[in-house]
């Protein structure tokens, strides 16, 4: 499949979720006898998990990252913390 519209994304990932996309790489690489690159991986993840947008599972991920990033932006903005008194 060629992408006629491609566009790029920074993604952040933990090295525990790349470490798995890679060995799901090799193993893909094995299996069809094709080289399967990490973004290969990346991008069939993606556009599974899209098609299985009603899944309670996927709803709850999304809501565990959607928290701890609310999480890591109010701790580091400083909301949360208690200022020095004067």
């Amino acid at each position: 499949m060629m992408f006629e519209n491609k566009t790029k994304v920074l993604l952040m990932l933990t090295q525990d979720v790349l470490d798995r996309a890679r060995v799901l790489a090799g193993k893909a690489t094995a299996a069809l006898k094709l080289p399967v690159s990490l973004q290969i991986v990346l991008r069939a993840l993606v556009e599974v998990g899209l098609k299985q947008e009603d899944r309670p599972v996927l709803l709850a991920n999304i809501e565990g990252q959607a928290k701890a990033v609310r999480l890591q932006r109010s701790a580091g903005s400083g909301r949360g913390r208690q200022r020095p008194r004067k």
